[in-house]
């Protein structure tokens, strides 16, 4: 809509329906709604945090307290509040762990920010000052750090056990741990830089419920929860030569609707036994490239089971297509599409035995190029084990990077109280408001002990004073106990986190919190109206943008 500019009156260049929230509104409109988010997670942090149940609009549920899960399972429809989701996801992919801190932070910035943008600094300032602040915090950070090797698996053992305290399987967590460690290690590799690079494509994780977790263990190769397609045939081989393949062994179908006028019996006994020839030629294609063993993707007929159990092969079918990739890894040889382009170098060489409690297929590579293990999982419940494979994911990611790295820090708080005093001695050397700004980035680190306290039950405050003493005292490494809310050397203790996640967080939350802060102006194209109100947290300030406020139906 236009309209000719009349003396006093503006001129309207937006439509109707067109939202717009400007200037301070605007700020504190896109505050209040990354700070809800970073209040849905922040009794998850912290071996004492809560769980969150989410129930999704099919009625499935997923009980978790990992912080990148929560988020991307809430029904978040808030712009602003979807960029600090990514801090999440950016975290996750990045260093495994740490999305509830990474979340935590940039919502305590920005509370911080708030109150300097009230004291009338200019959000330019603000910025300027979280972006040093943020280098210096991981300059500090790095300085902290201690180093690790590859092969101090006691170390790493305590990294893996950090990473899943206040998860479902902390129950287990010494076992898991070390089978943790012991995967990672199994696919390292160093590289010619004499660096070491960790790849988890070739460590698999498989799932079954019925057990206690107690019974989770390491296998050399891969894991293929399926059964024989038929009763007749073997199950385990020393040495066999394996067909992975993508194409089914059955009779091939028209690609077009056909019909056919049959006179007589004798027409439809030829094309049953026309029928009966093609699945013959397939399986004798199988024999000829000397395969013993087929895991078939697709289908298989019954007469080709028959046939297939006649010439001692052992057949597998619907395997999954993740499964017939890791197996490739793990045996070698190729995915055949086409039967008719078979050879005896598509086919891969190990060894395969059956667990017939388990009901499951072990299958180890035995060539030189055979590489791959998988971490079998065990659980009493699908709710379980899908928790602890969450956290064990988590906690492998994390291994690795540290691995990869070579760095790690105190946890319990320690590392976020020991930053926070380099950073307010480095304030002093800032010019300007910035220095403000730098200050508020100390603050706001603090959170993360004062949040660990909360969701144990102890005093923020008390603790928060006494762990700045302990520091003001060049106790770099000390903590807080959650469990007992004595204040100790973390590292010694056994709470250690990887540096990078560290340093990743920071630099997550700091450009988010920077990103929410630049944005003086918010507009919408047309009508974005929901059933939320701009009244509830995370809304739009009362006056404009009530429909884009909602995280409706977060939980």
């Amino acid at each position: 809509m236009s309209q000719r500019m009349q003396q006093g009156q503006p001129m309207i260049i937006m439509g109707e329906d067109a939202q717009r929230v400007k200037d301070r509104d605007a700020q504190e409109y896109n505050i209040q709604a990354a700070r809800a988010v970073a209040e849905a997670v922040r009794s998850t942090l912290g071996p004492k945090g809560m769980d969150k149940m989410l129930v999704d609009s099919m009625g499935d549920v997923t009980i978790t307290n990992d912080g990148v899960t929560i988020l991307q399972e809430m029904d978040i429809d808030n712009p602003t509040a979807e960029m600090i989701v990514e801090v999440a996801e950016t975290q996750e992919d990045e260093a495994g762990d740490g999305t509830t801190t990474a979340v935590a932070i940039a919502g305590e910035l920005l509370k911080n920010a708030e109150d300097l943008l009230d004291q009338e600094i200019h959000p330019t300032a603000v910025i300027k000052g979280f972006h040093l602040a943020s280098q210096e915090a991981r300059a500090a950070v790095d300085e902290i750090a201690d180093s690790v090797e590859p092969d101090d698996t006691e170390l790493l053992q305590k990294v893996a056990e950090t990473s899943m305290t206040g998860k479902s399987s902390e129950l287990n967590k010494e076992l898991l741990a070390q089978l943790i460690v012991e995967t990672v290690e199994a696919v390292t590799v160093e590289a010619d830089d004499g660096s070491y690079v960790v790849d988890l494509a070739n460590a698999n994780i498989e799932t079954q419920t019925g057990r206690s977790t107690a019974e989770s263990e390491l296998l050399n190769g891969a894991v293929v929860d399926k059964d024989p397609v038929h009763d007749d045939m073997p199950t385990s081989f020393d040495e066999a030569n394996i067909l992975l393949l993508n194409e089914p062994i059955e009779v091939e179908e028209a690609d077009v609707d056909t019909q056919v006028n049959i006179e007589s019996p004798d027409q439809l006994q030829q094309f049953l036994d026309q029928e009966e020839q093609q699945l013959k030629q397939k399986v004798e294609q199988i024999v000829d490239a000397g395969a013993d063993v087929v895991f078939c993707q697709k289908g298989i007929d019954d007469l080709a089971q028959h046939y297939l159990a006649k010439e001692g092969i052992l057949a597998v079918r619907r395997a999954k297509k993740s499964d017939i990739a890791f197996l490739r890894d793990v045996v070698g040889g190729n995915v055949v599409s086409d039967l008719d382009s078979l050879s005896s170098s598509d086919l891969g060489y190990g060894s395969v035995s059956r667990d017939d409690e388990d009901e499951l297929f072990y299958v180890e590579g035995l060539g030189e190029e055979a590489h791959g293990v998988t971490l079998l999982l065990r659980g009493s419940t699908d709710h379980v084990v899908d928790e602890i494979e969450r956290g064990v994911e988590d906690a492998l990611d994390v291994v690795s990077t540290t691995v990869s790295d070579g760095r790690v820090v105190a946890g319990g708080g320690a590392i976020e109280v020991e930053v926070a005093r380099r950073l307010r001695s480095y304030a002093g050397s800032v010019g300007g408001r910035e220095q403000l700004a730098v200050e508020a980035f100390a603050d706001a680190l603090e959170l993360v002990p004062r949040v660990l306290a909360e969701n144990a039950g102890l005093d923020s405050i008390d603790t928060l004073v006494r762990l700045r003493e302990a520091h003001e005292d060049d106790e770099v490494r000390t903590g807080l106990n959650v469990f007992s809310g004595d204040l100790e050397d973390t590292f010694e203790a056994g709470v250690v986190e990887p540096a990078h996640a560290k340093e990743q967080a920071l630099a997550s939350a700091t450009e988010a919190a920077n990103l929410v802060l630049k944005i003086d102006d918010i507009i919408a194209a047309g009508d974005l109206s929901t059933s939320g109100d701009g009244d509830e947290e995370g809304g739009a300030p009362a006056g404009g943008m009530g429909g884009m406020g909602g995280m409706g139906g977060a939980m």
